[in-house]
């Protein structure tokens, strides 16, 4: 049997959280070694965020050419149609997963190794048959597609949103299951890409907007480019040529689903129990949402794979905290909670879905003030054709000071971006107001919004 290779921290995992982990302790030149299944490349890479956008441009680049067409009474260039602008899609998934593979190859070097890591001890694991001894572990496995058993039957007909991007050829028709922010943006980008889309969901909330309001403004906007089922049982049965797609009383011919309904960590094979973590409701793994350590273990969490907040920024901090807190638990100390970010979700949408800071249905209707804009006043809007825009700004009544935000507009990603700034500094809307806002711009709703929250305090 091979003699143990013994570090003083391993990362198991080469994704975003995986590497900024790596990176946080090789910086205090502490012993740490990097494992990956492979193939590397992170999941933002190969099948999340890049690809994603990638697929909504090219869908918005179809969408624009046909308009333009039509308007010039021409034909259709079947240079920019939409097989090869998906060809041209995946060829860019293609460069970012080699460009992160490279970047991980490049980061650890010879502390890389690749193979399947298995805890057989509290500070011990195997990696396909190599004994590994370690005094801390950072775990940055990721996640995986949920697939309900109710469609695993579907076979070749069955797209998740990690196969995606593996196709050659886009279906005709396709029925998504789930609204969240990855089922609407992947339903958006293939129905601009001219797939005919369905899309449904059990409940009644698109893209995760927990304010009424703007659920509302994106089911009427984007129902005019995809057929939206809201609020009923989703099934799908596969006939020998093509899939029946069922909501409630709704039925379609479909040539392929799509299932978005969330994603579940990637933990099983490590036997974590060997490692002493211990396991809540539903399986799910115990932490600490501060430290990312596990109690009672030498083992911390990171990224996806602790599903708090799957984002790529919230990986990167998840990262690091991680490796601090395996750090802490190599000196003897207890690792000690770092303040987190303030939450910020953007759907890449065109128009845009974003929330910032605390959701509406976490608000105290008596002492929160709720500034609104409209599209219809917002002078850029409304040259954008974009009149149906909405930014609602969440503050305390007593003091002004902005608790968080929900909005659908037209590059609303920066309108997001800014407010999740104002938040987290704790500013208050007398003092944005005091801020430029140049004319003319979207983000003059934010001016308008911060004057309804004042006019409001006023009374």
């Amino acid at each position: 049997m091979l003699s143990p290779l013994k570090v003083d921290i391993v990362v198991i995992g080469a994704g975003t959280a995986g590497l900024t982990a790596f990176a946080e302790v090789a910086r205090v030149r502490k012993s740490v070694l990097l494992i990956d299944h492979g193939p590397l490349g992170t999941t933002c890479a190969r099948v999340g965020c890049m690809p994603s956008k990638a697929a909504l441009h090219a869908g918005q680049e179809w969408a624009f050419h046909r308009a333009m067409a039509t308007l010039a009474g021409q034909e259709l260039n079947s240079r920019v149609a939409p097989p090869a602008l998906w060809s041209r899609v995946r060829a860019m998934r293609d460069r970012l997963t080699a460009g992160a593979a490279e970047h991980a190859r490049k980061v650890a070097g010879e502390r890389l190794l690749e193979g399947t890591a298995r805890f057989t001890g509290p500070r011990s694991l195997v990696v396909d048959g190599r004994p590994i001894e370690a005094d801390a572990f950072v775990v940055a496995t990721g996640s995986r597609p949920i697939v309900p058993e109710a469609f695993a039957s579907l076979g070749a007909h069955l797209i998740t949103t990690d196969s995606l991007f593996d196709l050659d050829a886009l279906p005709r028709r396709i029925g998504i299951v789930g609204v969240g922010g990855i089922g609407v943006e992947m339903g958006l980008a293939l129905a601009r890409l001219g797939v005919t889309v369905v899309a449904a969901d059990s409940g009644r909330v698109v893209a995760g907007a927990s304010d009424p309001q703007i659920n509302n403004r994106a089911v009427r906007r984007f129902a005019h480019e995809m057929t939206l089922w809201l609020g009923e049982k989703v099934e799908a049965q596969a006939l020998e040529d093509s899939i029946v797609f069922r909501a409630g009383a709704h039925a379609t011919n479909v040539d392929a689903v799509m299932v978005a309904v969330g994603r579940s960590p990637n933990v099983e094979e490590l036997e974590l129990a060997r490692a002493e973590v211990a396991h809540g409701a539903h399986g799910k793994v115990t932490f600490d949402i501060g430290t990312m350590h596990c109690p009672g273990s030498r083992v911390m969490l990171a990224g996806d794979v602790a599903g708090d907040r799957p984002f790529q920024h919230e990986a990167v901090a998840e990262g690091r905290a991680a490796a601090r807190s395996a750090l802490c638990l190599l000196n003897g100390q207890v690792p000690v909670a770092e303040p987190r970010s303030v939450p910020l979700s953007i759907v890449f949408s065109a128009p845009d879905i974003a929330s910032v800071g605390a959701r509406f249905d976490h608000l105290d209707p008596i002492s929160v003030i709720v500034g609104n804009a409209e599209g219809s006043g917002n002078g850029r809007s409304r040259i954008l054709d974009a009149e149906d825009n909405l930014v609602r700004v969440y503050a305390e009544r007593e003091n002004g000071r902005l608790l968080g935000a929900s909005l659908i507009a037209i590059g609303g990603e920066h309108l997001a971006q800014l407010l999740a700034w104002a938040i987290q500094r704790g500013e208050t809307a007398r003092e944005l107001l005091a801020l430029p806002f140049y004319h003319p711009t979207v983000e003059e709703m934010l001016q308008t919004a911060l004057k309804d929250i004042e006019d409001q305090r006023a009374q």
